[in-house]
């Protein structure tokens, strides 16, 4: 699995720049550098320095120079990958970057695999898996709190509470596996309260983290907010006015919008996914019909959902059947009545014509009247429903399924000490439970489950 080999690869955006930095790693990397730099101070050698020190000077093919560089040498285990590291920082051109790294594997390189970096860090123990998958994650983070999700992770996050409660439940498995030994002097080694303690205490922390997986998912992916509405309430501009552009066709004949449209904002360092639906009503039009039925797959698949109706023509009365009418789709969402096109009537006389129904917004998509007031509103309902505590939260799928198995089994286990089962029954429940948290944190992996995390890493990384 570990190859002992020493790798390169561009670890910053492939193509032209102002600057470069070309990674080598292995047990020979500073050894197969050292003859390529030529320090700007007479005599010195990489060999020679200290570990976390930069030095100035040239690459050299033979006597052709290649680039004037800054080179970083980082030495193991005290490196991002607990090898001898080698930072070439040299000119961004496309051309200097090729001939570094031909240099490098002509002398004793080869090109790094996608996430080899991060592989050899994880093998060398530099890091657990989970924080691991969250070098990943954070890479590609695109908002303030998939960022700071992503960081917390990084740094331990949850994995180090896991780790803990994880040794504590192997000294109890050690201890039942040796009542097993001695079963025909029917000892007790493992003070069953204690245990029972201990596995309150991990039901507790499991059922957290895999209750926080529905936010954490949202907040790695994007908040789903569906507009949803009758036709010709102004979705479609509300949606454009909200991304500040163009992006769905607005027009005053009813149903224009007959399929979903979808895109992304930012708003408070979190990402929203606004999905701009078909008007919901009655209808002989079967691709119309088609759009509705996704309307309300949306729903389902929404964590805000925006209800947007004609103020100028719309009552009081129509509009609380049709948000009773959502509230049976919506399975407790977050549920926001907007009323718009506020700019066709006298505002008070419209806010008082529907003042019967709590919270509602008065906007006029059409003049950006009020919109930033929504986008206001949705990051304070995100926050009062989701965002309400400072938890540890979850927002890797494979992590979710295995603290799941991890919490049924030790379910399993408290049922079992509770009713008196046998100790090679609790001890097999125990060794399934240690299996699925193993899992999470990398003791216990596969060479399919490694190669399909960091076969998605970007080469460099």
């Amino acid at each position: 699995m570990m190859k002992k080999d020493n790798i390169c690869a561009l670890v910053t955006a492939s193509g032209m720049g102002a600057i470069a930095v070309i990674r080598v790693s292995g047990p020979d990397a500073i050894a197969l550098c050292t003859p390529l730099f030529k320090s700007v101070k007479e005599g010195k050698s990489l060999l020679n320095q200290k570990t976390h020190t930069i030095h100035l000077g040239t690459i050299m093919d033979g006597t052709q120079l290649v680039d004037e560089v800054l080179v970083s040498v980082f030495k193991g285990p005290n490196s991002y990958t607990g090898e001898n590291i080698v930072e070439i920082s040299c000119h961004g051109s496309n051309y200097i970057q090729q001939q570094i790294l031909q240099l490098l594997i002509k002398n004793g390189c080869r090109t790094a695999e996608p996430g080899e970096f991060t592989f050899r860090a994880f093998m060398n123990g530099k890091m657990d898996l989970s924080q691991a998958e969250a070098v990943a994650d954070l890479i590609s983070s695109s908002n303030e709190k998939s960022h700071d999700l992503a960081l917390s992770q990084m740094r331990g996050g949850f994995s180090s509470e896991i780790q803990a409660l994880r040794k504590e439940l192997i000294k109890f498995a050690s201890l039942i596996e040796l009542e097993l030994d001695f079963s025909s002097e029917d000892v007790e080694f493992a003070d069953r309260k204690e245990l029972d303690g201990l596995l309150n205490k991990l039901k507790m922390v499991l059922r957290k983290l895999v209750d926080s997986f529905a936010l954490g998912n949202v907040l790695k992916n994007g908040i789903p907010v569906a507009i949803v509405g009758e036709p010709n309430v102004g979705k479609s501009t509300l949606l454009n006015a909200l991304l500040n552009e163009d992006r769905a066709i607005v027009s005053e004949i009813a149903g224009t919008t007959r399929d979903t449209i979808e895109d992304e904002l930012v708003i408070d360092g979190m990402s929203f996914r606004f999905i701009d639906t078909a008007g919901i009503r009655e209808t002989n039009d079967t691709i119309e019909s088609i759009g509705i039925e996704k309307t309300f797959d949306k729903i389902k698949q929404s964590k805000v959902v925006l209800y947007l109706f004609d103020a100028s023509t719309a009552n009081s009365e129509m509009v609380h059947a049709e948000i009773l009418k959502l509230e049976e789709h919506t399975n407790g969402k977050q549920l926001i009545a907007v009323a718009n096109k506020v700019d066709k009537g006298y505002l008070p006389s419209i806010e008082s014509s529907f003042g019967d129904l709590p919270n509602v917004l008065f906007i006029s998509a059409k003049h950006k009247n009020n919109v930033e007031r929504l986008k206001e509103l949705l990051t304070e309902k995100v926050k009062q429903g989701l965002l309400n505590n400072d938890d540890v939260i979850i927002s890797n799928s494979r992590h979710f399924e295995a603290l799941t198995k991890a919490l049924e089994h030790v379910v399993l286990v408290q049922e079992g000490l509770g009713i008196g089962v046998s100790g090679d029954l609790l001890a097999m429940d125990i060794r399934q439970s240690l299996h699925h948290l193993g899992e999470v944190t990398g003791e216990i992996t596969t060479d399919d489950l490694l190669d399909s995390i960091f076969r998605d890493f970007c080469i460099g990384k």
